[in-house]
């Protein structure tokens, strides 16, 4: 018999619409991807040869836990240069990817009885894993009125002696909405009466902002340090996906338990990996800012483009590399727009139920594609309906 927690544990849509296109492809159909959430991008060489002369150099044993302390001293270097912060090495931990921190995170603080806050719509794996602790999801709905940004109001007003915890994410995965310093403003103000109300700020599209935007990071706000989680990692800004590399920021008095989560997990991080994620960080930016700027580029053109599509509206995100358009007044819903753009247009979308109940009515592109492919899809798109 399985432990009945197993049928709270759900999945990544993206991965399975990702099986039947490859499925596709195998018997023959072309497909175009713009459902998986990687960059078209290779990780930039620097980084590569780093992570061979650490194996030539003999790096294939285990590491600590929590980290090699160049790589954690690496890690605090940048968070205090681009937060204006000072960050202590001890408060970190590598890992591998960043759902293991949030993983780490319900476990320490997901139980019966208790509520955890989640953005909806929303990235799948935060419901998944607060099922799976035994703690209650409560979601807090972004709404395209306001650029999908969360009202601090309407969290503040979900918050009870039950809340342990509160999921933010900004920029954002499904939507591409960036939440505004007011908000975060107002948030903070309000936790003031919240003591034991912790915050988990999924920051791993941090450095993927559009049109001048600022990126909030919870990080700057001193009077949360003692109950903030910081997720982040290479996955996205360094083209690093498979690499599975990623870190966190812990309080103090909470590190100790998420390092043994650690121990008890995965041992420690792939041991060049680290020496790849330190020469991301202290070497050439250049690739991060040409891929940030071609991803702009295309930003401009899907937009543009699935406006043009009956039925369509979509606003311009503000960061990372999705659109999520409106599709209501096509008469579908999502998840059969979805298998039919994909079945007759041969176009890989998800649908955005996979990101939670509010996401019913939008679809989710990632144009993190070319851009002669993307123009591809829409016509073929406009085609089939």
């Amino acid at each position: 018999m399985l432990a009945e927690r197993m049928n709270h544990l759900g999945t990544e849509t993206a991965f399975e619409v990702l099986a039947r296109a490859n499925a596709l492809e195998a018997e023959g159909r072309e497909i175009i991807n713009l459902g998986i959430g990687q960059p078209d991008f290779q990780t930039p060489e620097h980084i590569v040869e780093a992570a061979i002369k650490a194996l030539k150099d003999g790096h294939h044993g285990y590491t600590p836990a929590s980290g090699i302390p160049p790589l954690r001293q690496a890690i605090a270097d940048d968070l205090n240069s681009r937060h204006d912060v000072t960050i202590e090495p001890n408060r970190i931990l590598a890992v591998p990817g960043g759902k293991v921190t949030m993983f780490l995170a319900m476990m320490i603080y997901g139980e019966p009885g208790c509520e955890i806050l989640y953005p909806n719509p929303g990235f799948p794996i935060y419901e998944s894993t607060i099922r799976f602790s035994g703690a209650k999801p409560i979601p807090i709905p972004l709404r395209e009125q306001n650029g999908f940004a969360f009202s601090a109001e309407e969290v503040l007003s979900k918050i009870n002696e039950r809340t342990r915890l509160i999921i933010l994410n900004s920029p954002a995965n499904p939507t591409g909405g960036v939440v505004p310093r007011g908000e975060f403003n107002a948030l903070i103000e309000g936790l003031y009466k919240w003591p034991d109300v912790a915050i988990m700020s999924d920051e791993i599209y941090g450095q993927m902002l559009y049109d001048n935007r600022e990126h909030v990071s919870l990080i700057g706000y001193p009077e949360i340090t003692d109950r903030l989680i910081l997720l982040d990692g290479w996955s996205k800004t360094y083209a690093m996906t498979g690499w599975r590399l990623g870190y966190s920021v812990w309080p103090e008095k909470v590190a100790p338990h998420a390092e043994k989560l650690c121990v008890n997990i995965h041992s420690c991080v792939n041991s060049s990996a680290q020496f790849a994620g330190i020469a991301a960080l202290k070497g050439d930016q250049s690739p991060v800012k040409a891929m940030v700027s071609a991803f702009d580029e295309r930003r401009a053109v899907i937009v543009n483009e699935l406006n043009k599509i009956p039925g369509f509206s979509c606003i311009q995100p503000g960061g990372a590399f999705y659109a999520f358009p409106n599709i209501t007044k096509t008469g579908f819903r999502s998840d059969e727009l979805q298998k039919k753009i994909l079945e007759d247009a041969g176009v890989a979308v998800i649908s955005g139920t996979s990101f939670g109940e509010h996401g019913e009515g939008y679809l989710r592109f990632s144009y993190a594609n070319s851009t002669e492919n993307i123009l591809k899809a829409v016509d073929l798109i406009k085609g089939c309906l």
